[in-house]
């Protein structure tokens, strides 16, 4: 049974915060509120955790099209060959924000993913999950909660989120009500910027 842990996006309470990153570090999945949808995330330094995120997606890890959510740009370098002004120009002015930038993997890329060529960085504008990351040390890695429902692609609501999750992730974080739009994702990888799936954030930003 996963814990149900209420945190306030204004002023995330430190210690409930130590709880999520404890459960984060021992392999737990969780899930969290972003500036979009709510995410399922887990330690992307943790392959165990890594690998049943992937089972829960029905697909195998090397293909996993995970984002990686950092706390802001400084990371950027870890996980992504050197970019260019004009690149880095775009991704100062959307992040924070709900937006899903692909864009070239180095070598220092975990193990699961050194067959990708590109990653996709998320840093949302949401004090909650910017907090997890600053105190893990590193990103978690990250992917949309999907609905079976038609009409509604994804759940807004914590506590149904809960029900529905509760015996499949170690947390859920109650952020208040999530949104039911996605990031926007852009390809910054190639020569021109491109956008794959236009979502909450404005595509002027390119």
């Amino acid at each position: 049974m996963a814990d149900f842990i209420k945190i306030y996006p204004e002023n995330p309470n430190q210690k409930e915060i130590e709880k999520v990153v404890k459960v984060l570090k021992e392999g737990g999945l969780i899930i969290y509120p972003t500036d979009t949808v709510y995410g399922l995330g887990c330690d992307i330094t943790n392959t165990k955790a890594l690998e049943k995120i992937a089972k829960i997606k029905g697909i195998k890890l090397d293909k996993a099209n995970f984002s990686f959510v950092c706390s802001d740009l400084s990371n950027l370098s870890d996980y992504v060959k050197q970019i260019d002004t004009s690149t880095f120009k775009i991704l100062k002015r959307a992040l924070p924000g709900p937006y899903t930038f692909i864009l070239p993997g180095n070598n220092n890329l975990p193990k699961e993913f050194k067959k990708k060529k590109t990653v996709g960085i998320r840093v949302p504008d949401n004090n909650i999950v910017i907090e997890i990351v600053k105190k893990l040390g590193n990103p978690i890695v990250s992917t949309s909660i999907k609905d079976d429902d038609e009409i509604l692609e994804y759940t807004t609501d914590p506590e149904l989120i809960y029900e529905k999750w509760n015996n499949i992730v170690d947390l859920v974080i109650d952020g208040g009500y999530g949104d039911n739009e996605a990031s926007t994702v852009i390809d910054l990888s190639g020569h021109e910027p491109e956008i794959i799936r236009e979502g909450k954030g404005s595509v002027e930003i390119i």
